[in-house]
């Protein structure tokens, strides 16, 4: 039949349109047609609030610190023919190691200390030996620096944590940063081995935990999703309260045709599309901005004080201005309303 042709041709269209139509495929007309149905099916209308914006990771230059440089003269460099820190020493002077990136200035750092240490025995100058023994010290005392500058200081990381990239999925195929929890948990395992002095702990993965940071950008979406939860939450409570403090949804505890309707919107779209969102995003946070917090936490005695900021309000769990605390506050508040208003009618979720 011609119809035939025709339909086989706009059909493909057509299942595109109506899947772009679709307001649950996405977090924020998810978010946004929630807050609707709240409202429609209370009979009030609705009230967007503004979502907060997020705040970029600080630039770079703000996040690097200086590394202390050891004053070494020429003829102490010569006097340490057959060590093996001559040719470590000999390499960061070069001209590649002028310009050495922070993952490879730490590995320098750890290989200063490791080929001194070996070659400290051998030292027959009393005085040189004591002057080794203090860059020793000194490089120890300033390996923080060197680990800041290979964890927050790369510019890798600024990928990962960008608020370009919208929100965290919705219903993602797979577990979207499983490879990034594993890379974060590598990172802070060696990390605590660094800050305990056990400079034997390989960092040959880092590189390619670095590189992965570069094609994501999850923690960002992360960040961007929890705000987004917490305004529209705090929206959908609103009209919770008002139909709570105001009309009862029930007389004497007895369901009507309206709480029928309200309970069916609660269980359709409130459990089955937005709790599932929810819970993604708190599996997501347990499993990258949870360690990610760690990371800083253990090294904030050189945190800079234009990151830590920053760190309380996008990482922190339970700081004053956390994001995350708001998340979990809005979380519980909206719980409680669902609760008490169909508890008016004897629905109460759970009893």
């Amino acid at each position: 039949m011609p119809g035939t042709g025709i339909c086989r041709i706009f059909a493909p269209v057509l299942a595109v349109l109506l899947a772009g139509c679709d307001p649950f495929s996405d977090a924020r007309p998810m978010m946004d047609e929630y807050v609707e149905r709240v409202a429609r099916v209370l009979e009030a209308d609705p009230e967007f609030s503004d979502i907060p914006s997020a705040s970029q990771l600080p630039r770079r230059r703000d996040r690097v610190l200086t590394m202390p440089e050891l004053d070494m003269g020429m003829l102490d460099f010569l006097s340490l023919y057959g060590c093996e820190l001559q040719y470590v020493v000999g390499e960061k002077n070069s001209v590649m190691g002028r310009v050495m990136q922070p993952l490879n200035r730490l590995r320098y750092e750890i290989r200063f200390i490791e080929a001194a240490r070996d070659c400290l025995p051998d030292i027959e100058d009393e005085e040189f030996a004591e002057e080794l023994a203090g860059g020793i010290d000194s490089k120890l005392e300033s390996l923080p620096i060197a680990i800041w500058n290979a964890t927050w200081g790369v510019e890798e990381i600024e990928k990962l944590f960008t608020l370009a990239k919208g929100y965290y999925p919705v219903a993602p195929e797979g577990n979207q940063v499983s490879d990034l929890a594993l890379d974060i948990d590598s990172l802070n395992a060696a990390v605590a081995r660094l800050y305990s002095e056990d400079l034997k702990v390989s960092l040959d993965f880092a590189g390619d935990v670095h590189q992965r940071w570069q094609a994501e950008y999850r923690a960002g979406q992360l960040i961007n999703s929890a705000l987004l939860l917490t305004a529209r939450l705090q929206d959908g409570t609103k009209l919770l309260r008002q139909r709570i403090d105001g009309r009862p949804l029930c007389l004497d505890g007895k369901p009507n045709n309206q709480s029928d309707i309200v309970q069916n919107m609660f269980f359709s779209v409130y459990i089955e599309k937005i709790q599932p969102y929810m819970s993604a995003v708190t599996q997501g946070r347990v499993a990258l901005i949870e360690p990610f917090e760690r990371l800083a936490a253990v090294q904030q005695e050189v945190m800079p004080e234009s990151f830590t900021g920053w760190y309380e309000r996008h990482l922190s769990q339970d700081a004053e201005t956390s994001l995350w605390r708001e998340l979990d506050v809005a979380m519980m508040a909206h719980t409680r309303a669902w609760q008490e208003l169909l508890g008016q009618c004897g629905l109460r979720p759970g009893a």
